[in-house]
């Protein structure tokens, strides 16, 4: 990664397609800054205001300043041409040419799987996620699961991979090293410590519009071989991530719900209309994926061992008296802890496969 590669996303009047489109004419982003106005109109057929912004390096001064913000921040800003670049992503042809991450990249070379779904889960929603990716971290090696870290489906998703001691990678609609939904940074921050990552398109400049989560879905979509929409509503952001996977040509899936259950409208929808494949298992994601004909065997992965819990977990965990789910509300009351401690503590029980959580922001023992 060069100067030159933030600087092309940087510059006035280029965006994700234009920047595409001169690396296909040209090769790399320090070939489009050494090239003459007449190359830059005439062969690649750029517009003159544009063509004038590259030849005045006008990116330059704000790429500098995104580099020493990646160096503050632990970031690593990653190009196209870059051999840390994920394959997946970039075949799509509305690839970014620079992504920004934090943790390992190598996370973003494995054998992935995409799972996103509603934000107001249900507890079918959550078991069906939790099933799925459980049983999916025994039977398939080297995976990693890619979703969104918002709420509902997408942070369950996450929550079940670190459970099953495999990485999990987040794309962000927010420059690093910001955390959306700030909620769930004790999540993100696990993520990193696990073999995960986290990962945007978007600069430390960059002016947010709410436009940003449209273009967010793209990546989540590409960066899965498959995707696996558990629980949705009509209109849903899922099946916006299930519309670009099915354009680039990924594996849909769909988990069915009940006919008259709102939150699963979408994903019966989408397996009615043959959009997407109905699976009910993780072998049944195995088969539609063709992973149960690859030739390295596939239960390679042992159950994590329980772990033990700290003397803060123990005496967090005492506060569930019976099987009854409990409200955070509830046991910031019975605890006493400020909400920043019991939310790192419920994670760890959570990790340690002591509680789970439920739709409502609720807790129940196991």
């Amino acid at each position: 990664m060069t100067v030159e590669d933030i600087a092309l996303q940087m510059t006035p009047g280029i965006g994700v397609k234009g920047a595409v489109h001169l690396l296909e004419c040209f090769g790399t982003a320090e070939r489009i800054f050494a090239a003459t106005e007449d190359e830059l109109i005439g062969q690649a057929e750029l517009r003159p205001e544009p063509a004038r912004q590259i030849l005045r390096r006008a990116g330059f001064a704000a790429a500098e300043k995104e580099i020493r913000h990646c160096r503050k921040h632990d970031i690593k800003a990653i190009a196209s041409t870059d051999p840390d670049y994920p394959a997946l992503l970039r075949e799509i042809p509305d690839y970014p040419h620079v992504i920004y991450v934090k943790g390992d990249p190598q996370a973003l070379a494995a054998r992935s799987l995409t799972v996103v779904g509603t934000r107001d889960m249900t507890s079918y929603g959550l078991n069906m996620c939790n099933k799925l990716v459980c049983r999916l971290a025994e039977r398939v090696p080297h995976l990693t699961i890619v979703s969104g870290l918002a709420f509902g489906i997408d942070i369950a998703a996450h929550r079940a991979a670190l459970v099953s001691g495999i990485p999990t990678v987040s794309v962000l609609p927010c420059a690093l090293p910001g955390i959306v939904p700030a909620q769930h940074t004790a999540v993100a921050r696990d993520m990193l410590d696990h073999g995960g990552a986290l990962l945007t398109e978007l600069h430390s400049q960059t002016r947010q519009n709410g436009t940003a989560y449209l273009a967010r879905n793209r990546i989540i979509a590409a960066l899965g071989a498959g995707c696996v929409i558990v629980e949705s509503p009509d209109g849903g952001g899922s099946l916006i991530t299930a519309r670009f996977a099915d354009e680039y040509d990924r594996t849909v899936m769909a988990v069915p719900g009940r006919a008259t259950d709102r939150s699963s409208s979408g994903t019966n929808h989408l397996i009615r209309n043959r959009k997407a494949q109905l699976v009910l298992s993780a072998e049944d994601i195995i088969v539609e994926m063709g992973w149960d004909l690859e030739t390295e065997p596939a239960i390679l992965r042992v159950t994590p061992e329980p772990q033990a819990l700290t003397r803060e977990e123990t005496s967090l965990l005492e506060c569930f008296r019976t099987s009854d789910p409990l409200s955070v509300d509830t046991l910031r009351e019975l605890s006493g802890l400020d909400p920043g401690a019991l939310a790192a503590l419920l994670l760890g029980l959570e990790l340690a496969g002591a509680v789970r959580q439920l739709p409502g922001n609720r807790y129940m023992k196991l």
